[in-house]
């Protein structure tokens, strides 16, 4: 059975590298770990959300509309492909934002069929404290969320010739 952590972002699992550099007992105990710390971080993530009122993607989208590249507001396509979410399932989750107050729907003066989605000033506000403490526990992780590091393969280690 294919899981969600099976499937990469292209929507389709990849098949086995049977050509590929075997792994060895270093390689899967790095795997582990970091999946681990993954794990782990996520599950302070929800925690953490949840205590302050909000839903986990609630939070998602917050963070996407402050870090959106070049703007502080996005459409709901744009938000649909940063949150890896069906359009349908990012208008709800707008819907839910917007009647707790932590996001407002604008029109794009461009484009009167246009949507924007913007943080309200509480949204803003609550946004800030969470990502206050994620950052300050992902400082606490520095070390689980450290990418693996691999030893050079056989291939790459042979001079070219």
């Amino acid at each position: 059975m294919t899981t969600v952590d099976d499937v990469p972002a292209t929507g389709r699992p990849s098949a086995p590298d049977s050509a590929g550099e075997p792994l060895t007992k270093e390689d899967f105990e790095a795997l582990a770990r970091f999946r681990s710390g993954i794990r782990r971080y996520l599950r302070f993530s929800e925690e953490t959300v949840r205590s302050h009122g909000v839903r986990p993607q609630q939070y998602q989208l917050m963070l996407t509309l402050k870090g959106f590249p070049g703007r502080d507001w996005a459409f709901v396509r744009e938000l649909a492909d940063h949150l890896q979410l069906r359009h349908h399932s990012v208008v709800e989750l707008i819907d839910r934002a917007q009647t707790q107050g932590l996001v407002r729907r604008t029109s794009d003066p461009d484009d009167a069929r246009a949507v924007r989605v913007v943080l309200t000033d509480q949204g803003d506000q609550l946004l800030s404290r969470l990502s206050a403490l994620h950052r300050d526990e992902l400082r606490r992780m520095d070390t689980a969320l450290a990418l693996p590091h691999w030893h050079p393969s056989r291939d790459s280690a042979r001079p070219q010739g």
